[in-house]
């Protein structure tokens, strides 16, 4: 599981992956943009429109571990 407040391409969790999937092969998840072009805003706005808050993040760690 990653998080990060920005591009998931090429990003965190995509250096995660690449690591971890080398060691053993599990299910990863990356909370973050997914394929849009970055805006510009308040970052909370930012945070809410891309499901990046807080609780976004508590619902895709109970996600994955389901």
């Amino acid at each position: 599981m990653t998080a990060e407040e920005h591009s998931v391409i090429g990003g965190l969790g995509s250096a995660v992956a690449e690591v971890v999937s080398a060691a053993c092969p599990v299910r990863i998840t990356m909370v973050g943009q997914h394929d849009t072009f970055g805006e510009s805003g308040k970052p909370g706005e930012l945070r809410e429109k891309y499901g990046m808050t807080a609780e976004d993040i508590v619902q895709a760690v109970k996600k994955v571990i389901k």
